[in-house]
């Protein structure tokens, strides 16, 4: 009998460790697969500069992004409604060219920020990379959409 609960003590603890690394796995796995990057374009009357500026500086960003900034160096400190998230600016192109990272995003996560004059056309466009859970992606693109609408009433283009 006691060599009958002892395999039986084995087998649990065999199921309850395998459990676990399937949880795990399935954990890793959707984590890693369930963030997609999507792109949005905007077209603009104002010029590179004057988006630029609103896209780089603690006037600018305050305007229409978020309700304080501060900078440290190459760390930006965005503050809404008392919380704070902090990003790094990995990239600067002056009037082309952002590229943030944010402090808790995942391996090769950013926020990517590109301006451009059409050649054809010579409006500017905006192009934002983000990044987002799958089932979340349109919920982020209405959230760009009505963030770049505020920026767009504040810069008249």
């Amino acid at each position: 009998m006691e060599s009958g609960l002892k395999i039986l003590r084995l087998w649990i603890q065999f199921y309850m460790h395998s459990f676990v690394v399937y949880l795990y796995c399935t954990y890793v796995k959707r984590r890693s697969m369930s963030r997609k990057q999507f792109e949005m374009e905007f077209i603009f009357k104002a010029s590179p500069s004057i988006i630029y500026e609103h896209f780089s500086t603690p006037s600018g960003l305050t305007r229409w992004f978020c309700d304080t900034l501060q900078i440290e160096g190459n760390k930006y400190i965005f503050g809404w409604s008392g919380s704070e998230e902090v990003a790094e600016l990995v990239q600067n192109e002056p009037d082309q060219h952002l590229r943030f990272k944010w402090e808790d995003a995942d391996e090769g996560e950013y926020w990517d920020i590109r301006i451009h004059k059409s050649p054809i056309t010579n409006d500017t466009v905006l192009n934002i990379v983000d990044f987002a859970d799958e089932d979340e992606i349109e919920d982020q693109k209405e959230y760009w959409k009505e963030q770049i609408n505020a920026l767009r009433n504040i810069i008249g283009g």
